[in-house]
């Protein structure tokens, strides 16, 4: 996949993402258009409503952040352009801020829905992503920086935003 921005950059500059990202959006949508037809009975209503509608509120407003801050606020771009591997800022806290930011919002999109039927999509968007970073990305950036990617991958999950607690000796 080639959309480097000079000659000399080892990494594509958006990978797989687009695409990735529509795959997860797709998973979303066909589980909202259930939703209405044969998974109806898995809606809820009053106080689980609302249970659902809050959770919806807290994954796409932090989603919203976490992608803001790993696509706007961390010149991650400049960092790809020269090679260097991005570890500090919200990457400190999750290694692909952008999918995880939007697999927030298709969550929360999700939830707003309130239907139980649909939840069974979040791990199945989740091992999408798994499956697709590893074999794509992950490779990518192992080939590009080694052991220096390895020991970043032992401290920092792939994608949820928190840092792996490792054990002292």
């Amino acid at each position: 996949m080639k959309n480097y921005m000079n000659k000399d950059q080892k990494m594509p500059l958006y990978g797989i993402g687009p695409f990735l990202i529509l795959a997860v959006a797709l998973l979303s949508l066909l589980g909202i258009l259930l939703s209405y037809t044969v998974l109806s009975g898995g809606t809820v209503n009053r106080t689980g409503k609302l249970l659902f509608y809050f959770a919806a509120f807290l994954l796409i407003s932090s989603g919203l952040l976490i992608w803001f801050f790993g696509a706007v606020h961390s010149d991650v771009d400049t960092y790809i352009k020269e090679n260097r591997l991005k570890t500090d800022g919200i990457y400190a806290w999750t290694r692909n801020p952008m999918y995880t930011g939007w697999w927030f919002v298709l969550i929360g999109i999700l939830l707003l829905f309130h239907n139980l039927w649909t939840l069974p999509l979040i791990p199945l968007q989740w091992a999408l992503l798994t499956v697709v970073l590893k074999r794509t990305e992950e490779q990518w950036l192992r080939e590009l920086f080694g052991e220096e990617y390895e020991r970043y991958c032992k401290r920092v999950n792939r994608l949820l935003p928190c840092k792996k607690q490792t054990a002292s000796m």
